[in-house]
């Protein structure tokens, strides 16, 4: 698993805007209308808009970012969603002058001054939903990590994939504009990339299959991850599998993956 440095000497500010788009899918069985509910009241309980924001502060620091400004919600129904504004740094008051050069928008905050870099933000969606006959539920999280400057989002992917219980994972990483080295020459990324797998932990990879599609002329990085084993026991909601009978298990299992490959490839397979 590589680290990100950023080794180039720069003329003024790094100019890079890198974005991060995380998609996680978890899939369970809930046969009953009732479990169905429970498993809905679960997940909005277990990933409510203060667990989603204690996740995002970890991410924030982990990438090495200053929280600005914290906004969430649950919602009715269910999901909920959070949004964080981050810099890169903290500014003390004699960089005032220098900082507004850069273009960034200031606030002060007792005897510091903080830098609210324009696209520097985190965010968390959470999407719970059931199908209405065949007894899956799925939850689904969207988060994406923007971040201008030095700092990467890319630091934090293996704490993201080990906060949810994570099925299939789709992994998006763009870096957009230019920097300038301090003879003037433009970089349109500032540091060596050629999958985003290579920033997941190897004992993590093990447990998936993953497949890349990448537009390295772009810098356009995407990555599908699909858990590898089904342990029949992790999918049941208030069931213990051995209350089920062979047939139906493997009936359950079956329906199980069948919901993982469709939801990997973007397609109804059987259609």
């Amino acid at each position: 698993m590589l680290g990100l440095e950023n080794k180039l000497k720069l003329y003024g500010f790094n100019n890079l805007t890198k974005t991060l788009s995380f998609n996680i899918y978890d899939v369970s069985y809930a046969k009953s209308e009732r479990e169905q509910k429970d498993y809905i009241d679960y997940i909005d309980e277990q990933y409510n808009s203060e667990r989603l924001t204690d996740i995002l502060y970890k991410v924030t620091e982990i990438i090495g970012a200053h929280v600005l400004n914290v906004s969430k919600q649950d919602y009715d129904p269910q999901g909920a969603s959070v949004t964080i504004l981050v810099s890169e740094e903290v500014f003390p008051i004699d960089m005032l002058d220098e900082s507004c050069n850069r273009g960034e928008t200031l606030k002060s905050s007792g005897d510091t001054i903080v830098g609210h870099l324009d696209k520097s933000h985190v965010t968390v969606h959470s999407y719970p939903e059931y199908h209405p006959d065949n007894s899956i539920a799925t939850f689904r999280v969207d988060i994406d990590v923007a971040t201008c400057g030095k700092i990467s989002p890319l630091n934090a992917l293996d704490f993201l994939i080990g906060s949810f219980d994570s099925d299939i994972i789709t992994i998006d990483y763009r870096v957009r504009g230019f920097t300038r080295d301090d003879k003037g020459k433009k970089f349109f990324i500032d540091h060596k990339m050629t999958s985003i797998q290579d920033y997941i932990d190897s004992e993590t990879l093990k447990k998936y299959d993953a497949v890349d599609v990448n537009v390295f002329q772009h810098n356009i990085f995407h990555t599908k991850m699909l858990i590898k084993d089904i342990d029949l026991q992790n999918y049941l909601f208030n069931t213990d599998v051995y209350e089920l009978p062979p047939k139906e298990r493997l009936t359950i299992t079956n329906n199980l993956r069948k919901e993982m490959i469709e939801i990997f490839s973007g397609s109804n397979i059987y259609e």
